[in-house]
């Protein structure tokens, strides 16, 4: 083994791997895709087609895997390889129960003679996937330190958690960036190897015993996929199986390799040690030329050229050829992988080729116990305590929406500014309560549905993996997203209503400041809803706007409610701009009485016919908060069962 390449003096293993040595058990799997019910709804309504249509067509039904055998142990790091579409993927979501939109049509899958359902999934496999599904606001270690208070047993103390930490910091090489912010496209911070790490490590906080990872090398240079390699063949001497997928490794990540098994369109070219393959190949007439990468030469012999139909026809016929004459060679081999000599042991070959890395005394961890995860007030708490320090740290975000608001603020208050003696118009003070309660909210939804949007992903696997609930993460967002709302509101009503000089009276403001932070939690409420209810931030965007501006010109300022036709009328009823607008106006004129100047005549007119003249008058004031506060809940309520029951699933995982 060259060292020329291996940056990682340090090869002790800190954390191991103690429960009972697993078996995982491929038996003749044939898997079947039906590539029509993977495309979003949305794209098929974009393309005017019926929903009867959409998984009908009987063309859009694949083979993705035929006929696989595989059988691997703890101890073993087996590599998927193949050309794009060749079936790597599909395998690992099959293994780990997440083959959504495709049948098994036969065969079975074992997991410790055991047949592979969810729950057995959970229990015993941590997958890691290939984009990243971080908070980028905080540190690695305290990003570890929060999936540990969630996945970790609660007979666990917190001196364990953090040792449990450490010591996956430790295994993965992570100590120079522990206090690092993980980062992402748009905020500088650890580099991409180190990432990839992290989304490892927070996988092997609860110490599975089989580890499948789809690509983990993707993106990265080869030094740093060199480097992850060794760790994930690091991970695998602690006990584990570790399951990986790669397009074509280079030659000295191919050597780390204990097992191959080498996919073109979802056949079996080879399954067998790494170190045999080039000789399987030779005995077959394909040898592989001097100086070439063995996973690069027969990647490319076996990958199916769809240059031409003469191409294709050629191509799909070799691997066709070579997938037969495989499973001809190892149909009375029990473990399916093909042996250079009848008595080879994989086992004793996989310790042979991990000689290089000498290992230190480990370090056993207690076992995962799944049946004595945290509770929900637990992961109330935690879920709580990691949306304020993630939130709370995005500074350049908080500062634009604090300065949005100032300045909103300022424009509308000095456009009313300067009319201390005569003070406002009906129609001037009309028009700005109106404004105020329509203006915010607006950017609050685009915002808000932004942010939900950025997030879904990491929210639909952490669902998906049984982190934690529904209830806790809703519980945690409403709360944790409070204090934001309450700063912003504070910023954008105080200043409007001292500038245009509006009733004087503590109890006139505060009761206009409560309207307007109903008001502008409905919007939040709403755009929660909204973005949990559709898959794109496209979708969510435009379905938000079209609810706003409902209510916009439902709202009685527009047009009055009395001129409304049957369906506009029955959308001002749940319109908290109009219940807003309502509000403050009781609260501006009801005390109030306001002169108006005829020619030469002058009359006194009380600001109740006011309301009265604009439909207004018809509920006390407390009516309005009520129904401002029953708006909220209902769109919360929408917002709960939207995640209870919609796969929250983002743009990249259709």
């Amino acid at each position: 083994q060259d060292t020329i390449f291996y940056s990682e003096e340090d090869s002790s293993l800190y954390f191991t791997y103690s429960g009972k040595s697993n078996v995982l058990e491929v038996k003749e799997l044939n898997y079947q895709v039906n590539t029509a019910s993977q495309i979003p709804w949305y794209e098929n309504l974009a393309q005017m087609k019926m929903p009867w249509t959409w998984k009908s067509d009987p063309r859009s039904h694949m083979s993705i895997i035929q006929n696989l055998n595989l059988k691997v142990r703890s101890g073993q790091m087996l590599a998927i390889i193949g050309s794009t579409a060749g079936g790597k993927t599909s395998l690992l979501d099959v293994i780990t129960c997440r083959d959504h939109g495709g049948k098994i049509k036969s065969g079975q899958i074992m997991i410790n003679n055991k047949p592979s359902t969810p729950q057995l999934v959970r229990k015993c496999i941590a997958h890691v996937r290939q984009d990243d599904r971080l908070l980028p606001h905080l540190t690695v270690r305290e990003t570890l330190l929060f999936i540990a208070k969630l996945r970790l047993p609660k007979f666990f103390s917190d001196s364990q958690r953090k040792k449990r930490v450490e010591d996956v910091i430790a295994e993965l090489r992570l100590r120079q960036c522990a206090n690092t912010r993980v980062g992402n496209e748009l905020l500088r911070g650890v580099s991409g190897g180190e990432r990839r790490r992290v989304s490892i490590g927070v996988q092997l906080l609860w110490n599975p015993g089989i580890l499948i990872l789809d690509e983990p090398t993707s993106g990265l240079d080869s030094f740093t996929a060199h480097n992850l390699v060794i760790t994930l063949s690091r991970l695998a001497r602690g006990n584990r199986l570790v399951l990986l997928s790669l397009h074509q490794p280079r030659s000295d990540i191919f050597q780390l390799f204990d097992l191959v098994l080498l996919m073109t369109s979802g056949l079996t070219a080879y399954c067998g040690t790494a170190k045999d393959m080039v000789q399987y190949f030779t005995e077959l007439g394909y040898p592989c030329p001097r100086y070439s990468n063995p996973a690069d030469f027969y990647v490319d012999l076996t990958s199916i050229d769809k240059q031409t139909a003469e191409k294709e026809m050629e191509s799909r016929k070799r691997a066709n050829a070579l997938a037969n004459l495989f499973l001809e060679k190892v149909k009375h081999f029990d473990d399916f992988l093909w042996k250079a000599t009848e008595g080879d042991n994989t086992e004793t070959t996989v310790s042979k080729q991990r000689s290089h890395l000498n290992s230190e005394e480990a370090i056993n961890m207690p076992h995962h116990s799944s049946d004595q995860l945290p509770g929900a007030l637990r992961q109330f708490t935690v879920l709580l305590s990691r949306q304020v320090s993630n939130d709370f740290r995005d500074l350049p975000t908080l500062l634009i929406h604090g300065f949005e608001a100032l300045l909103m603020s300022l424009l509308i208050g000095f456009l009313y500014y300067g009319h201390e003696k005569n003070g406002l118009s009906i129609r001037d003070t009309t028009a700005l309560l109106y404004m105020i309660g329509a203006l915010i909210p607006f950017t609050i939804i685009l915002d808000v549905i932004a942010k939900c949007h950025s997030e879904r992903a990491m929210l639909y696997h952490d669902l998906e993996g049984g982190m934690y609930s529904v209830s806790p993460y809703f519980f945690a967002k409403i709360l944790g997203e409070l204090p934001e709302h309450c700063v912003f509101v504070i910023i954008y009503g105080v200043p409007i209503y001292w500038l245009a000089n509006l009733v004087p009276e503590a109890e006139h403001f505060l009761l206009n400041f409560l309207s307007v932070w109903l008001a502008v939690y409905s919007a939040r409420a709403m755009a929660l809803w909204v973005a949990a209810l559709l898959p794109t931030l496209q979708l969510s965007a435009f379905f938000g706007n079209v609810l706003f501006t409902s209510f916009y010109l439902s709202g009685g300022f527009v047009i009055s409610l009395d001129s409304l036709w049957t369906v506009p009328f029955w959308v001002s009823k749940i319109s908290f701009l109009r219940w807003n607008f309502q509000g403050m106006m009781q609260v501006q004129f009801t005390d109030t009485t306001y002169e108006l100047a005829v020619g030469n005549t002058t009359f006194q007119i009380p600001g109740k016919l006011i309301i009265q003249a604009l439909d207004l008058h018809s509920h006390p004031l407390y009516v309005s908060y009520l129904v401002l506060t029953g708006i909220i809940c209902s769109f919360l309520l929408l917002y709960y069962l939207s995640l209870r029951f919609i796969k929250q699933k983002s743009t990249q995982d259709w």
